[in-house]
C-alpha cells in the first residue's frame, strides 16, 4: 500500500506577489459553506468542484491539495491511498480530501491513465463478479464488472478507516492526532472513467450496506462522476434505481460523444447505468437525459473506432466529421471546462476557458 500525504499551501504561497484573496481568487469564496448547503443534487458548484477534483486525481497528492486550495479548500488535507497488483489488474488510487474546518471530505478516485497498461487491462476484465449487495427491497447477489469491484476493494479499508476518522473530528492524515473544529458533516464521492466507476461502487457500498450506512449514511451527500462506464447487470441497475439515495444522488457526466459511457459493449454481456445523467450537447446547463440514459454500444470495434478523433482533433478540415463516438472527448479536462459555470474562472483563477472552442 502507497500512502501520500499533503496539507494545502497557503493563498498566500500559491500567489505571492499578488494580494491573498481577489476576485476569482479562490475560485470560490466560502466554498466549505456551499458544499455543505445543497438541498438538491445535482448542483452546479458541486459538479464543478468535483470534476476538478477527479481531473487532478491523475496527479499526487501535493498537487491535489493545491488545486482544491486554489478552488476554495483552503487548509485542506489530503491523504492518498494507492495499491497495485499487477498479476491481479489491481491499480487503484483513492484521495481523501477533508476541508481546514472538517464539516466537508471528498473522496476522489484516480480513473484510467492514457499509457497505463495495466488501467486497460482493467478496464477489458469484464467477466463478472457475483456480488451480494443488501438492498432493501431484494437482498441477492448481481452481476459486477470484476475489475471494477476488485479496484474499488483493494484501497477501501483504508478509505474507511480516514472517514471515520473524519467522522470522529480527526485529521484523515495517518499519525495525526490532531482534532479539527467540526465532525464531518457531508461526504462526496468522485472520479473520472474508472474513478467514476469505483466512486459509483463505493456509493453503492455506503448506502446499502448496513454497517456502512449506519456510519455514513447521514453525511453521505451524493456521488458525482464524470465519464464513468456501466458497473453491472440490468438487475443490478434496476436495485440501484430502486434506491431512494442512489437513484436521486448518484450523478453521472457525459461530454458529446465521449464513448466509455457507452461500455462495456453488448457483445460483452448485457450491462446498464442507474442513477441521474446530465449530457453536454454544446451549452451550458447540462441536458437531463436521465429518462433515456446512454446505452452499450453495438461491438468493441466501435471502441477502438473512436480513436480516430484524435486524429480529427489535430486537423482543422477534419474536426466537422460526424463521428458516433470520439475518445478525444473523454478527456478530463472537457468535462471541467464544460462544468465551469458561465462567468466563473477556472481552477487556477485565469477567465473561463469554453468548452468545445
Amino acid at each position: 500500500m502507497l500512502i501520500e500525504q499533503s496539507t494545502a499551501p497557503s493563498l498566500s504561497e500559491l500567489r505571492p506577489v499578488k494580494p491573498v484573496r481577489s476576485a476569482g481568487f479562490p475560485v470560490y469564496d466560502g466554498l466549505v459553506d456551499a458544499l455543505v448547503e445543497p438541498k438538491q443534487h445535482p448542483d452546479d458548484t458541486v459538479a464543478h468542484v468535483l470534476s476538478v477534483a477527479s481531473g487532478y486525481a491523475y496527479s499526487d497528492a501535493a498537487t491535489v491539495s493545491m488545486i482544491l486550495a486554489r478552488m476554495g479548500l483552503e487548509g485542506n488535507r489530503c491523504l492518498k491511498v494507492a495499491q497495485t497488483v499487477d498479476a491481479m489488474l489491481i491499480e487503484s488510487t483513492a484521495y481523501v480530501i477533508q476541508s481546514d474546518d472538517g464539516r466537508v471530505v471528498i473522496v476522489a478516485y484516480r480513473g484510467t491513465q492514457p499509457g497505463n497498461v495495466l488501467n486497460w487491462l482493467t478496464d477489458a476484465d469484464l467477466h463478472p463478479d457475483k456480488v451480494l449487495f443488501p438492498f432493501p427491497v431484494r437482498d441477492e447477489t448481481f452481476d459486477i464488472h470484476a475489475g471494477f469491484y476488485r479496484n474499488v476493494r483493494a484501497t477501501r479499508y483504508e478509505v474507511i478507516r480516514a472517514l471515520l476518522r473524519a467522522k470522529e473530528g480527526r485529521s484523515v492524515l495517518l499519525d495525526d492526532e490532531t482534532a479539527v473544529p467540526h465532525r464531518m458533516e457531508r461526504l462526496y464521492i468522485a472520479g473520472h472513467s474508472l474513478g467514476g466507476a469505483m466512486a459509483a461502487l463505493l456509493g453503492v457500498m455506503l448506502a446499502v450496506e448496513p454497517d456502512y450506512a449506519d456510519h455514513f449514511g447521514d453525511v453521505l451527500a451524493g456521488v458525482y462522476t464524470y465519464g464513468q462506464p456501466m458497473l453491472g447487470s440490468p438487475a443490478f441497475a434496476s436495485a440501484c434505481n430502486e434506491h431512494q439515495f442512489l437513484a436521486d444522488h448518484v450523478i453521472r457526466y457525459l461530454y458529446r460523444h465521449d464513448p466509455v459511457p457507452h461500455v462495456p459493449p453488448k457483445d460483452s454481456g448485457k450491462f446498464a447505468h442507474f442513477g441521474l445523467e446530465r449530457s453536454f450537447e454544446g451549452a451550458f446547463p447540462w441536458l437531463d437525459t436521465s429518462a433515456h440514459p446512454a446505452g452499450q454500444m453495438t461491438l468493441a470495434l466501435d471502441f477502438l473506432g473512436s480513436s480516430l478523433g484524435f486524429v480529427v482533433q489535430a486537423f482543422e478540415r477534419l474536426r466537422a466529421l460526424p463521428l458516433r463516438y470520439n475518445l478525444n472527448d473523454h478527456l478530463p479536462h472537457h468535462y471541467i471546462s464544460a462544468l465551469t459555470p458561465p462567468g466563473r474562472p477556472n481552477e487556477y483563477g485565469d477567465a473561463q476557458v469554453v468548452a468545445g472552442a
